[in-house]
């Protein structure tokens, strides 16, 4: 399938999620899409590889969370993210082709992965985008927000990533069904402050957003 036969099943997505993106990111996000089946054949960067799954597994669940981020932009002035375990890119590319004023930097261990997403913020020409091979126990800096996607459970999220979560900042974990053992086992100065569900077009599974943060004194 070419990358043009997405486009409509995109398209209706972005609706569905009432989303309004310019037709540059509509085909940034189709030529995201291309670049992760492509680089698949040869570096195994994720278990799909045919262009319908890529869409609806990763693009379009990528994309649920964009409006509640955005809101969050809104609520707070957050100017940039920490995608910890970001694999291809996922949710980190996506968010750097529709939120253009945000800094992404997306993490992970595996260098041809960080390869990855260094080759697409260039041919998708988003210089706010960074691909990082590194542990995230290693990195220097913090953000007003760090995300995953799939990469831990709860507790693990956010002991890896604690140093890089700037003073007042949030956690937003990308989860199926909301994971009620992982809140339960979370450490008692971390306070999950909001679940939220999402609906992924074309994906017939449960979603949720964990929004965590530290507990003040």
């Amino acid at each position: 399938m070419s990358p043009s036969a997405l486009e409509a099943p995109l398209r209706a997505g972005l609706v569905a999620l009432s989303l309004e993106l310019s037709t540059a990111q509509v085909q940034g996000l189709l030529d995201y899409a291309a670049l992760i089946a492509k680089w698949t054949q040869v570096y195994n960067l994720t278990a799909l590889r045919d262009p319908p799954s890529i869409l609806s597994h990763h693009i379009l669940d990528s994309l649920a969370v964009v409006s509640p981020l955005q809101a969050h932009i809104r609520r707070t002035g957050c100017d940039a993210i920490l995608d910890v375990g970001s694999g291809a890119g996922l949710p980190g590319v996506v968010i750097a082709l529709c939120c253009p004023g945000l800094r992404v930097d997306c993490v992970d261990t595996v260098g041809k992965k960080a390869a990855f997403i260094q080759q697409a913020a260039l041919s998708l020409k988003l210089p706010q985008l960074r691909g990082v091979h590194s542990r995230v126990e290693q990195l220097t800096g913090q953000y007003p927000l760090v995300t995953s996607r799939a990469f831990a459970s709860l507790a693990d999220f956010v002991a890896v990533s604690d140093a890089r979560l700037a003073p007042g900042g949030v956690w937003m974990a990308m989860k199926g069904k909301t994971p009620d053992a992982e809140i339960a086992s979370l450490p008692a100065d971390v306070d999950v402050f909001h679940v939220e569900p999402v609906v992924v077009p074309r994906l017939d599974a449960q979603r949720c957003l964990v929004w965590m943060r530290r507990k003040t004194a």
